[in-house]
């Protein structure tokens, strides 16, 4: 579990701590989605961690708690944006949109990351956060939940590519049906080997 040291030298909770995190900056398909979350002092979920060191039964358990619990909000980026603006910046702008919908809105935000975000309030970045913040942490599960769940709606719309157990990320299995049926809308097209297999590179 996070040591919630980051959040305690905020002031916290006397002051409202977000916390800001993403999933989905490397997968070829699909949309980039990043979740703010600000937690109650009350009701920290047992086995808050950084999503990608839980089982997915654990983080759906989680999800649920948070939500039910605390102050969260999504942004989500497209894929259209991504392609238009680069993924960095497509997600930076995921997570402006997903403080900016904050209710309450925070008087500090941790991002994780090394990378400032440009939002519009007092931000600090924290390498490898989702393991030393508890609302990194719970923002991390909040993103990766809602984007699995939206590659699961587009992997019923498109089977071959197997989205509901590689979530559009570059496995071989995912090329190889990509070499089989080529890219479709859900592909990133500014993404390597997406964008050769469209002749655009």
């Amino acid at each position: 579990m996070p040591d919630s040291i980051i959040e305690k030298s905020c002031g916290w909770p006397q002051k409202l701590v977000a916390g800001i995190d993403e999933a989905g900056r490397g997968p070829w398909a699909g949309p980039v989605v990043s979740a703010a979350v600000i937690l109650s002092e009350k009701n920290i979920p047992e086995g808050l961690n950084d999503s990608k060191k839980l089982s997915e039964k654990k983080r759906l358990s989680l999800y649920s708690s948070i939500y039910n619990f605390h102050s969260v909000s999504v942004g989500i980026a497209s894929i259209e944006e991504i392609d238009s603006m680069n993924i960095l910046q497509a997600t930076f702008l995921s997570m402006n949109r997903a403080v900016n919908d904050l209710n309450p809105q925070p008087e500090h935000v941790l991002v994780d990351g090394n990378l400032d975000p440009g939002l519009n309030f007092k931000t600090e970045c924290i390498t490898k956060g989702d393991s030393i913040s508890l609302s990194i942490a719970a923002a991390s599960v909040i993103a990766k939940v809602t984007r699995d769940n939206l590659m699961l709606k587009l992997d019923k719309e498109y089977p071959y590519f197997n989205w509901k157990k590689n979530k559009g990320y570059g496995t071989s299995e995912h090329r190889n049906a990509l070499e089989l049926h080529g890219p479709c809308k859900y592909h990133r097209k500014s993404f390597s080997p997406i964008n050769k297999m469209l002749g655009v590179a």
